[in-house]
């Protein structure tokens, strides 16, 4: 089930309320792996977020679309378009 960066950004807030209101409920209790699985989530929309807002301060700050793409371990122009719409936002 791919999403795009934006879809995981634009549910990223509505997620962390939810995990921070949530209660266990008795039938959770046995469930470790499940609750394991919703904190990798959580804390995976909130990496891509911090990555996102790095992306779209470096070429503020000088960096070329190909130093971003080094850093982000692929190519300056892969970079770039899945970056863009976060940079010129």
């Amino acid at each position: 089930m791919p999403r795009s960066l934006d879809e995981l950004l634009a549910h990223a807030g509505e997620l962390a309320d939810k995990f921070e209101r949530y209660e266990p409920r008795e039938a959770d209790r046995g469930e470790p792996a499940m609750m394991a699985l919703h904190r990798a989530a959580h804390r995976s929309l909130l990496v891509e977020r911090e990555l996102a807002d790095a992306v779209r301060n470096a070429p503020a700050a000088g960096a070329s679309w190909s130093r971003i793409g080094a850093a982000l371990d692929t190519f300056g122009e892969a970079a770039r378009q899945r970056y863009r719409s976060k940079v010129e936002a």
